[in-house]
């Protein structure tokens, strides 16, 4: 029962982070983006586009591509990635058809549409970015090209963000085939917004996410890295023992070489503190980190 109940209570939590996150993704695209008449990436933008053209609702083009999209991505992701993406696309249809109705129109004046465009292509990239990696974290997606980003880094090692930095890039300049009665001037800088807004978006994704994953890459140079070694070792991480020569010194010593995620540094500056106030550390941020404890290395 308590084993029961404890998947119900990290289920629920799972899914208020995803809600939290697409919240986040509909509001920047409600408040900053679409009223300032700005053209992004994604599902979203191409959404965008249509209703600028043709006046139907953004929320039904959203739904309408995704249902496309996920049948594909079912069978690639997996019946649990699903679940949530499903979830994830009917809660922005619906935050996207409710949030203009509930957010004052003088609000979004005063802090969108009269800050101009440059400003709400770089707040709507904020919340949409962060609004994407959130729901990443929790194996969840918010649709349209986050899903064909998710396929692709499932079997390699590219970034999620840069992927869809890729695919946003050609949604925008696709922009340029609709019929518009803007000049080509406003029309070139709609692209420019565009871009401005993508970069962003790809910015604050990969921020946000290489945030939640980051290692760091620790040396511990102490005469005490026995004790050291074994009060870390419990933590769960590896230590690795190096041979070393201190040259001004002449005389032979041991190196420490632990790798932590960043969240985990603060027990091993703890332990070594407590251990050997003496001791010195060189802290270095790492690329990436990949076998057992970490990251699982594809192709």
């Amino acid at each position: 029962m308590e084993q029961k109940t404890k998947r119900v209570l990290s289920t629920l939590r799972t899914y208020s982070i995803i809600t939290f996150g697409l919240l986040l993704y509909a509001a920047g695209w409600s408040v900053f983006l679409i009223p300032s008449g700005l053209v992004g990436g994604g599902v979203t933008g191409i959404a965008a586009v249509i209703y600028y053209a043709t006046g139907f609702p953004v929320s039904w083009s959203f739904f309408i591509i995704n249902a496309a999209l996920l049948a594909v991505a079912l069978k690639i992701l997996g019946k649990g990635f699903g679940v949530k993406t499903v979830f994830a696309i009917v809660a922005v249809t619906l935050f996207l058809d409710r949030l203009p109705g509930i957010i004052p129109v003088e609000l979004i004046e005063d802090i969108a549409i009269g800050n101009g465009k440059l400003l709400s292509a770089m707040m709507g990239g904020v919340f949409s970015g962060a609004g994407i990696a959130i729901t990443f974290t929790q194996g969840g997606s918010t649709g349209g090209t986050d899903i064909v980003a998710l396929m692709i880094n499932k079997y390699r090692n590219i970034s999620p963000g840069k992927l869809i930095l890729y695919m946003d890039i050609f949604i925008i300049l696709s922009s340029l085939i609709i019929p518009s009665e803007a000049s080509i001037g406003e029309r070139a800088a709609i692209i420019i917004y565009g871009f401005v807004l993508i970069s962003v978006t790809s910015y604050s994704v990969d921020l946000i996410l290489s945030g939640a994953r980051q290692s760091i890459q620790i040396f511990i140079f102490s005469q005490k890295y026995e004790q050291i070694a074994d009060a870390i070792t419990p933590s769960g991480r590896g230590v690795t023992v190096i041979d070393a020569t201190g040259w001004y010194t002449k005389r032979e010593g041991k190196i420490l070489m632990v790798i932590v995620r960043r969240t985990e540094s603060n027990f091993v500056f703890k332990t070594v503190r407590e251990i050997d106030k003496d001791a010195f550390l060189s802290v270095g941020n790492v690329m990436g980190v990949y076998g057992k404890g970490f990251e699982e290395m594809k192709k």
